[in-house]
């Protein structure tokens, strides 16, 4: 089990980002949160390694109605067990 925390800025306020970022976690079967922070969305992901690449080069294309100008990942360690993938405000 990984954990990382993801930064992601361009157009992802307003476009459905968050709703989009719970879709595809669940589908991938991964666990954690993500919310909207000023100009910026962030979100803590955990799962298997290769379903977090995965999620990260999905966040890199983001809905069709985003832009993403840029994506940053810093690993962590696990602070919690999540038990599903929120969406926080």
């Amino acid at each position: 089990m990984k954990q990382v925390r993801v930064l992601i800025r361009g157009r992802v306020i307003g476009v459905f980002f968050r709703a989009w970022t719970k879709s595809q976690a669940e589908f991938l079967g991964l666990t954690g949160w993500v919310k909207n922070v000023e100009d910026h969305v962030e979100a803590v992901i955990q799962g298997e390694e290769e379903k977090i690449k995965k999620m990260i080069e999905l966040l890199k294309i983001g809905p069709p109605s985003a832009l993403i100008e840029n994506v940053k990942v810093f690993p962590e360690e696990e602070k919690e067990i999540f038990n599903g993938f929120e969406t926080r405000r």
